[in-house]
């Protein structure tokens, strides 16, 4: 049997904890918030040991979120491809998404809201980083309301209809943050997701639970 080499191991582990530190706090204080420093102290690593896995600040963050990606899709994307392409699997993603914010995954609600409000007007690497996680998202929500719309279970445009659910979401994780509202917010686009999904429902169409 191979011998595993027990460096690469506790690097392994050591950079997983980095991370999923990282996503917490970006996810607060945006990814500027993040330093090779913060977090040496706070998770008692050296700092040269923490920019041999890094490298720069810049690389920090986009690993940060390539791991945040990691974790959104683990909560909101794979459970939701569990159903079968359709009105399904639409509900499934819009009910995901915001139990992942509501849930507070991340604890300062989405991370990907957050983070790319703070680079939207920026160039750069991260910048494109964070555009095409969203393009990705985008693109996967308007490819689940294109295939219920070949099913013959909507009748909508499906790049308009994406747009505004995820307007949704997006509203209810910034209202919940900023209020604090024990999740009324939630309950609020829950209720307009379904009544916008019921109005473009073809006749004898039901929206599951």
């Amino acid at each position: 049997m191979e011998k595993v080499d027990g460096r690469l191991v506790r690097g392994d582990q050591t950079r997983r904890a980095v991370l999923r530190r990282s996503v917490d706090i970006a996810s607060v204080d945006g990814l500027e918030g993040l330093s090779i420093g913060r977090l040496a102290t706070e998770l008692g690593i050296s700092k040269s040991g923490l920019f041999a896995h890094f490298g720069s600040k810049e690389e920090l963050q986009l690993s940060t979120i390539r791991a945040a990606r990691r974790i959104y899709a683990d909560n909101v994307v794979i459970p939701a491809y569990e159903v079968e392409p359709g009105l399904g699997r639409v509900w499934a993603l819009s009910k995901h998404w915001l139990d992942y914010s509501q849930r507070r995954v991340f604890p300062g609600g989405c991370f990907f809201q957050k983070v790319s409000h703070e680079y939207a007007a920026r160039s750069g690497a991260v910048h494109d980083a964070l555009l095409t996680v969203h393009w990705e998202w985008m693109g996967l929500l308007e490819e689940a309301v294109q295939a219920a719309v070949d099913n013959g279970e909507l009748e909508a445009d499906a790049k308009q209809l994406a747009f505004e659910l995820n307007a949704y979401y997006e509203a209810a994780n910034l209202a919940s943050i900023l209020h604090d509202d024990g999740g009324a917010a939630y309950e609020l686009a829950r209720q307009a997701i379904r009544s916008r999904l019921e109005s473009t429902a073809t006749a004898g169409t039901t929206l599951p639970r």
